[in-house]
């Protein structure tokens, strides 16, 4: 379907030489030597004609395709004079004359010669009436418009229903005939009848119907410029960076520099284990806690350097965690089998405390939009709190074990904590539903991605399993390699769009899974 053929032989098109060779004697040396020549032409691979011919240094691109695609390209980016040359200079029209024909009349809105025109195209049955179809059904819907009832009841008995195809539309058109409104709650409006503006919205959707190699896809050469950047970015290893730093004028190789390797600093200022660390949400702060009884909360430098700006003291007992506001100015920490203490992340100032009489709490976090938080409790139950300590919702019974970690989700629709040894609870707070994430083994802790799709759950067995937590909970995938024997080794979510899985182990390492 590709190039249009052209009435003349191909020896008359040569020019050059053989144009020349008119007015010269027909000796035998002559005839020879501009045989010869185009015999050298001849031999050699086309570079301008014919749709096998191909390009690349696998031999796989057709160029007839290849130019009609940068020449779809150039007339969608608006460049119809540049379009227009290359279709001559290459001798490889965009479409053939019948088809430049077709798109003519149905943008112009000649329905009935659009048909006829359709018919020599040479496309199978299917899809030749359902093309008929959507040319016809706007012809229908015009006469209609301008009230010419008897035409559009034509139109629709003798060329709409022979053609057999989606007669349950043909049901909607005919009920548009008895009652015209009926095309309102069809959701045809009448911009979609207006002359130039229907044509060409009959065009696009001809378009996705008819066979590609008789009409361009639009953005057809974009589409394959994203799936190549697409195949590069799932083919780099150490993918993390942004979209941004794809460039077309090389392939794209992510190195192993993008992937933090290197001790830049030691924060030295607990006096005992650490026992967890958490970035704030802008990156520009560091919290940690410790088995010293107190909190530190580290001011990250535009330059990389990391100093520390306040110790938080006041618990009696070790730290288990820290917990940073949706807008950083806040941070919540919480201390083993005690209270829970927020404090302002400027002035290091203890804003409140937050206790139970005869309860301790082992976890906490924030409400999503800052206004409460939520704790769990040593009596298994989950509590939530405003923000000046009055219970709002309390859920009592098997809901947390002495295990630290929970979470909810960014829409505060669902709690999550580990409710038995081999469990985790999915607590929808709407719905007053629960589910259940029933794993092999002992949990030691879980952490919640940034997007509420996954959970990534660490096991006693040394074993870090990833959750689908849409629907009904499906384990995806398994990882393997770190090391766990006494400690609560934590793993999360990192990288760019969370790629990555980072955890740490025993044996002094930290572990990278893509």
């Amino acid at each position: 379907m590709g190039v249009a053929e052209d009435s003349e032989p191909p020896l008359k098109r040569v020019k050059g030489p053989l144009e020349e060779s008119k007015s010269l004697p027909e000796d035998h040396s002559t005839t020879k030597s501009v045989s010869c020549s185009l015999g050298d032409q001849m031999a050699r691979p086309l570079t301008s004609q014919g749709d096998g011919e191909t390009i690349g240094s696998q031999g796989v691109i057709r160029k007839a395709e290849f130019i009609k695609i940068i020449t779809r390209a150039l007339y969608s980016l608006g460049y119809d004079k540049s379009g227009a040359l290359l279709e001559e200079e290459s001798g490889i029209p965009l479409h053939s004359s019948v088809v430049n024909l077709f798109m003519g009349q149905v943008t112009n809105g000649k329905w009935d010669d659009s048909v006829a025109t359709l018919r020599t195209i040479g496309l199978s049955d299917e899809i030749m009436k359902s093309a008929s179809f959507l040319i016809l059904e706007q012809k229908f819907l015009e006469l209609l418009k301008m009230e010419k009832v008897a035409a559009a009841l034509d139109t629709l008995r003798n060329e709409i229903v022979p053609l057999h195809v989606n007669l349950d539309c043909v049901h909607k058109l005919a009920s548009c005939i008895i009652s015209p409104s009926q095309c309102i709650r069809l959701g045809i409006s009448s911009q979609d009848t207006e002359g130039t503006k229907s044509g060409s919205k009959i065009l696009e959707k001809l378009q996705k119907l008819l066979p590609a190699a008789i009409m361009i896809p639009e953005k057809r050469l974009e589409h394959l410029v994203e799936r190549a950047l697409d195949v590069q970015r799932e083919a780099c290893v150490f993918h993390n960076t942004s979209d941004s730093d794809l460039s077309l004028y090389s392939d794209h190789q992510c190195g192993k520099n993008q992937i933090p390797s290197q001790t830049l600093q030691i924060l030295e200022a607990h006096k005992n284990e650490v026992w967890f660390v958490q970035f704030s949400h802008n990156g520009k702060y560091l919290g940690s806690s410790s088995k010293d009884h107190s909190a530190i909360i580290w001011e990250v430098k535009e330059n990389g350097q990391v100093l520390l700006k306040h110790t938080l003291c006041g618990h009696q007992k070790p730290v288990l965690i820290v917990s940073w506001s949706p807008d950083d100015s806040q941070i919540l920490t919480c201390g083993q089998d005690e209270v829970i203490r927020r404090w302002d992340v400027s002035s290091g100032e203890c804003l409140h405390v937050y206790e139970k009489t005869g309860v301790g709490l082992i976890s906490c976090g924030w409400f999503p939009d800052g206004r409460g938080i939520f704790a769990g409790m040593t009596d298994k139950s989950i509590c939530l709190w405003d923000l000046d300590g009055r219970d709002l919702e309390c859920w009592k019974g098997q809901r947390t074990l002495r295990i630290s970690d929970m979470a909810i989700t960014d829409d505060g629709k669902r709690i999550i904590s580990v409710c038995r040894e081999s469990a985790i609870l999915l607590l929808d707070r709407e719905a007053k539903f629960d589910r259940l994430i029933e794993e092999v083994d002992m949990i030691t802790s879980f952490s919640l991605s940034k997007d509420n799709k996954f959970l990534l759950v660490n096991l006693m067995n040394q074993e870090i399993h990833l959750w689908s937590i849409e629907g009904d909970p499906k384990l995806i995938s398994e990882y393997k390699g770190h090391k766990r024997t006494r400690f609560v080794i934590r793993s999360c979510f990192g990288g760019l769009d969370q790629s990555f899985i980072a955890s740490g182990s025993e044996d002094s390492q930290v572990l990278l899974f893509d």
